[in-house]
């Protein structure tokens, strides 16, 4: 997959731009604050749905302006494809194709990026929750019948917390209206289960081997699915069934503390390195190496399940990672589009094929 152009209008402080990228390695550099990851977070958008920065898409319109509007023309494997996305006085409108598209979901799986920057790292320290974040955007790309399926759990767990916290409060609540949520749990969280757990066995295997690779050999990382039931389980039923018996016998726990205390909504993921937990032990070049590792290992995955890699986006990347890192990035591109934003013209990097200068929210192509 490679993109080949890029328009925005009125979005942050781009008031219009038009870029081209070349299929190798992208640069744009400039100052801080003049609007690289600007460009980074409109293309990235395409692919995750929403901005990975603001939690409003009003946040993303330029300042004084009702709207933004995005344009992402794209070749795969099929051929040439655009997307468009606007936003103007709280009303959405999507395309692909020139053809409007109704809903989010629809519009992700058909761009794919991998996105790496600074505070990913909080892969390796963050709580459950960035690792959790990071699996469903990386899998919702691959299957975007995910997302239905975190969707409808989501919607169940809230109705059913809502349910246990009168409970905790000494209100009536209808017993089968409760079960009734807990089996719609259990059904969508068999999928969640089963496609983050086959997804993470394939995300192992290349991110390990890419760990290895940086590490001159001595670096062993292992990914493991940490959920509420104990031993893995490859068959859908099986995992439907065990989460209603996890519901079933945690009910009353569940009613007293108003909230439910199982479920996918509370899974891990584990990353060790040498055998040891690499949150608690490893050292801040483990960590960037780590991530590294994943992110490279993300781009894999998709590579091997849809045949051609997904362009990615290193964000401000190259200040955090020592020469070594850097040179693991920029070698072997081969069938890679790569774009890269930095704070410096990089003079000494010769592989750059397109440099775009940024400033101020402007884009040229021709220094």
């Amino acid at each position: 997959m490679k993109l080949k152009r890029f328009k925005a209008v009125n979005f942050r402080n781009i008031e219009e731009c038009d870029i081209n990228f070349s299929d190798g390695v992208n640069l744009l550099y400039g100052n801080n604050a003049e609007g690289k990851t600007n460009a980074i977070e409109g293309i990235y958008l395409f692919s995750r749905g929403k901005s990975f920065r603001a939690k409003e898409d009003s946040e993303l319109i330029k300042f004084g302006n009702e709207g933004f509007s995005l344009f992402l023309e794209y070749e795969d494997s099929i051929g040439k494809n655009t997307l468009e996305y606007s936003l103007y006085k709280k009303e959405r409108r999507r395309k692909k194709n020139g053809y409007r598209i109704d809903k989010v979901k629809d519009m992700i799986g058909s761009f794919k990026s991998v996105l790496f920057y600074p505070d990913d790292l909080l892969l390796v320290k963050g709580g459950p929750e960035e690792r959790r974040e990071f699996l469903n955007v990386a899998i919702g790309q691959c299957y975007p019948s995910y997302i239905n399926y975190y969707a409808s759990y989501k919607k169940a767990l809230e109705n059913r917390n809502c349910l246990l916290k009168f409970s905790s409060k000494g209100m009536y609540v209808d017993e089968n209206e409760l079960l009734s949520w807990s089996e719609y749990m259990a059904e969508n969280a068999s999928f969640i289960y089963l496609m983050r757990l086959e997804y993470l066995k394939k995300l192992e295997i290349y991110s390990s081997r890419i760990m290895k690779e940086i590490s001159d050999g001595n670096e062993d990382m292992t990914l493991s699915y940490k959920s509420d039931i104990e031993e893995e389980i490859f068959e859908r039923e099986k995992i439907k069934e065990e989460y209603k018996r996890i519901f079933r016998e945690n009910l009353e726990k569940e009613k007293i503390v108003g909230v439910s205390l199982y479920g996918p909504h509370r899974d891990d993921i584990s990353v060790n390195i040498n055998g040891k937990s690499a949150r608690s032990y490893s050292s801040q070049g483990q960590q960037r190496s780590i991530v590294l590792s994943l992110k490279l290992g993300e781009g894999e995955v998709s590579r091997e399940i849809f045949g051609e890699y997904p362009v990615f986006l290193f964000d401000d990347v190259l200040s955090e990672l020592d020469d070594k890192r850097k040179n693991y990035i920029l070698s072997g591109i081969g069938q890679k589009q790569i774009i890269i934003t930095s704070c410096e013209n990089n003079d000494d990097i010769k592989i750059f094929e397109n440099k775009i200068r940024v400033s101020g929210g402007k884009y040229s192509e021709k220094e």
